[in-house]
């Protein structure tokens, strides 16, 4: 692991569940709050990603704003939980282990950031609302260069600020085009894979491979945590001993 100098994650969907702002209003949206809440991150992703290609960019919460408009009709949802909905987007819940994590990490001297398609405003609010922004060293937005990921322009950002080598940096998220984007770029990209999904075919591979490698796993028996294993392995058990973990590598 000698040769990682940064460890960045993904904020939304990889540290913090998107679903989690309908999920609290389950009881008002009833039954099809899960179908709303993955309609949501859909079409909020639709949009970012038509937006870099008309070149036509307005900030992630316009989008976030512009995506909820949508699925409230589409799902028929009442219109006066637009505000109480977007509020608690700001302040989105983060998955489980992911605070054990970061300390852990932390205390490994690692340096943390986060990478996000989110502004600057409302990262700062998210990870301050969840006590977590003393755990991170830099918090980068696309804001910087205002177009979204997976644009190679945003994935510069930290190359930039850190003045480091691609593969220098492991880069962990939940979403395989935002896995695929970095490890195109030339990070060593982790699979954050929280829903059992299949990855992705834009040119990276999920192999076997030499390397020193990161892997969070959540150990939860007494409500304990997580730890980091840093290990050279050839990596063949990520599927079966550490099922939410994979590795991706460029082919």
């Amino acid at each position: 692991m000698k040769n990682i100098k940064a460890i960045i994650f993904d904020a939304y969907g990889t540290l913090f569940d998107v679903n989690s702002a309908a999920e609290k209003c389950k009881d008002k949206i009833g039954d099809k709050w899960e179908g709303f809440a993955n309609f949501w991150r859909t079409t909020q992703l639709e949009y970012t990603w038509l937006r870099s290609l008309m070149d036509r960019h307005k900030d992630f919460w316009q989008v976030t704003e512009d995506s909820l408009d949508k699925s409230i009709k589409v799902f028929n949802i009442d219109p006066s939980m637009r505000n109480e909905l977007l509020n608690l987007y700001k302040i989105l819940s983060p998955y489980k282990e992911v605070p054990e994590t970061l300390k852990t990490l932390k205390e490994k001297k690692f340096k943390l950031a986060i990478l996000s398609n989110g502004t600057p405003s409302l990262l700062d609010e998210l990870v301050k609302s969840n006590h977590l922004d003393n755990l991170f060293d830099d918090i980068f937005s696309i804001e910087q260069v205002g177009v979204y990921k997976p644009s190679s322009r945003v994935y510069d950002i930290p190359i930039k600020k850190y003045n480091i080598n691609k593969s220098e940096i492991a880069f962990l998220s939940a979403n395989t085009w935002d896995v695929s984007g970095g490890g195109n770029y030339g990070y060593q990209s982790i699979w954050v894979n929280r829903n059992n999904n299949i990855f992705d075919n834009l040119d990276l591979s999920l192999r076997k491979f030499f390397m020193f490698i990161v892997i969070i796993y959540l150990i939860s028996v007494i409500n304990t945590f997580l730890f980091l294993l840093i290990s050279k392995l050839e990596f063949d058990i990520g599927s079966r001993v550490f099922p939410d973990f994979e590795i991706i590598k460029l082919v």
